[in-house]
């Protein structure tokens, strides 16, 4: 109530309690984003002042570590890298999905990162396949199949985002096994989970779920985005998985997209097999033919099938008439076995493991020492810099 003077009742002026409303009329999350966490970029020194922290050596040590501890493991034991991976990404779209402590929501970032995901997987795996599944209502819906088309995956994701009821991990580990029982034993089968909810409800006992997932030699990780779950994490130890947990969405990014190169496999399960593998020719643009893929009748493009002539859309693929699988020459060839950076040969002799970095821009491979000097010294890639001195006009003289 007012007085009447410019002043209220409580003897506070009006100014200042416009300045109070003005903050009171954010939410509590805004609040939490209005100053951008600034205390946590403080940190105490010797003399036990506060000094601002330097982001930047954190988070090159950090990096140092992670890059030089995957190195030791690759070192330590006689592994091989699985170059045929059948891929199943299982989102989770409960009512948990739409919390907004992700903004603008968990849904719309894992969205996001997973397209992102996609293309990465399919440019570092050209020979494997990824499909997609859903959570949703206690039910798991299977968005597409093994496939090595990105974009149709992208664009099936794209068109189901919508969140409700609860999730049910044990269904959808019953799904995937159901799909990924059928691949060829020279294929790895692996199940990457965005795990959103903290509780899973299911039908029946989840434990002897995972003792089948186990025995089927799948390999499931899981990325959880509120909380440890202790399922979660027996999944990941049974069946030789990763389990972690993001803090924010930067760091969501990173562990996805840790799952992009081929992951080692132990070598008394990786046995060494013959495939049969064609090599279709791409038909003519004037062509009509039946695509075996999507059922109907295409004009032009597409690949013929060496072994029963059948129509397909993209490579790689399965043939789904007689199952022979369709690659084209360049997927075979798609690594390159020298540093971009000192121009040392990546493999190591004997047949040993060896770590090599790609840039995400410029694809071009490196060795470990050269991937640190380049962010700790560099900081510019030298594959890009010279794709960019290569597309820029050169001066003549006259």
């Amino acid at each position: 109530m007012n007085n009447g003077n410019g002043r209220r009742l409580n003897g506070e002026t009006e100014e200042d309690d416009d300045d109070e409303g003005s903050e009171g009329d954010l939410d509590a999350w805004e609040r939490t984003y209005a100053d951008e966490r600034s205390w946590e970029s403080l940190q105490e020194d010797e003399s036990g002042l506060l000094r601002p922290m330097d982001n930047k050596t954190l988070y090159h040590a950090q990096y140092r570590r992670r890059i030089r501890s995957l190195s030791s493991q690759a070192t330590t034991s006689r592994i091989q890298k699985g170059l045929i991976r059948y891929l199943y990404i299982v989102v989770d779209l409960s009512r948990a999905a739409a919390e907004m402590d992700y903004r603008p929501s968990r849904m719309a970032v894992v969205a996001k990162h997973v397209e992102a995901f996609i293309r990465e997987f399919f440019d570092q795996n050209p020979l494997s396949q990824l499909g997609l599944v859903t959570i949703k209502d206690g039910i798991a819906h299977c968005l597409t199949d093994l496939g090595g088309s990105p974009e149709s995956h992208v664009k099936a994701l794209m068109g189901k985002l919508e969140c409700s009821g609860e999730s049910s991990l044990q269904n959808a580990l019953d799904l995937v096994h159901g799909y990924l029982n059928q691949v060829p034993s020279y294929g790895h089968r692996e199940v990457l989970i965005l795990y959103s909810a903290l509780s899973t409800c299911d039908p029946g006992d989840i434990l002897e779920t995972i003792q089948k997932c186990k025995k089927s030699k799948m390999r499931c990780s899981v990325i959880g985005l509120s909380a440890e779950i202790f399922i979660c994490k027996h999944l990941c130890q049974e069946t030789g998985g990763s389990y972690s947990v993001a803090m924010d969405e930067s760091h969501f990014k990173e562990l996805i997209l840790e799952h992009a190169p081929p992951p080692p496999a132990i070598a008394e399960f990786a046995i060494a097999n013959l495939i049969k593998m064609g090599f279709p020719q791409r038909a003519a643009e004037s062509s009509i033919a039946i695509c075996s893929c999507h059922k109907e009748a295409k004009v032009g493009g597409g690949y013929t099938c060496p072994r029963c002539k059948a129509r397909v859309c993209e490579l790689p693929t399965e043939c789904r008439i007689c199952g022979l699988t369709l690659i084209s020459s360049p997927h075979l060839a798609r690594l390159p076995r020298s540093c971009f950076g000192c121009q040392q040969s990546l493999p190591n002799p004997g047949n040993k493991p060896s770590l090599r970095v790609a840039c995400p821009k410029c694809k071009q491979h490196f060795c470990l020492d050269c991937d640190i000097y380049i962010h700790e010294s560099l900081h510019n890639c030298p594959g890009c810099e010279s794709f960019r001195h290569l597309k820029s006009p050169i001066a003549t003289e006259e």
